[in-house]
């Protein structure tokens, strides 16, 4: 299966401003709990954080970070998410496709890149790209944090682990291992470039 198209978000968010509950479920708040949890470091200069939907977990990023660069293809999402950041002048939302079609990135690279629930929706050659260009846009010694659903992904071209395991493989010795943290429902990778 190829990876999925821009069009497949926009239709999404057409129908449903909030498609997965990011803003009400006790799931994600859950989630997001954990994923902050997982950072290893209690702050950050510069972040990227991909898929950022709706901007639920940006909004929870905004304290840790002195910068963050949030990107999605669905610029329905990105509407919502500029809104509810309003607050936090250091986040900038912007629309691109990871790891083709992307914004300007600032000079000097991120010391944290999140990948949260969206390298599932990349087929297998677009999984090895995006672990390359994470690698160019992340500073030596940054932090890479993957967290991936694990439930069935019949829409997908991969399932959370499928995802989650190609990807650490192509990043090969360029990032080593710093944490894992498996619940029944997603996976939570922390790695250090």
């Amino acid at each position: 299966m190829a990876s999925l198209p821009p069009a497949y978000f926009d239709a999404l968010y057409s129908g449903d401003a909030d498609p997965w509950s990011f803003a009400t479920s006790d799931y994600e708040a859950g989630k997001y709990a954990a994923t902050l949890a997982a950072l290893p470091r209690p702050h950050y200069a510069s972040a990227l954080e991909v898929g950022c939907s709706i901007g639920v977990l940006t909004s929870a990023l905004a304290d840790r970070c002195d910068a963050i660069l949030a990107i999605d293809v669905a610029e329905a999402a990105l509407t919502q998410a500029r809104a509810r950041n309003g607050a936090h002048p250091q986040l900038r939302f912007e629309r691109g496709q990871f790891p083709g079609a992307m914004p300007a990135m600032p000079a000097g690279g991120f010391d944290l890149i999140l990948l949260s629930e969206m390298l599932y929706y990349l087929d297998r050659p677009t999984l090895v790209d995006a672990a390359l260009t994470t690698l160019a846009l992340a500073r030596p010694g940054a932090d890479l944090l993957l967290v991936h659903w694990l439930g069935p992904t019949p829409d997908y071209p991969l399932t959370g682990d499928e995802a989650a395991g190609h990807f650490i493989t192509a990043l090969g010795s360029e990032a080593r291992l710093v944490s894992q943290r498996r619940e029944p429902d997603y996976r939570i990778d922390v790695l250090r470039r």
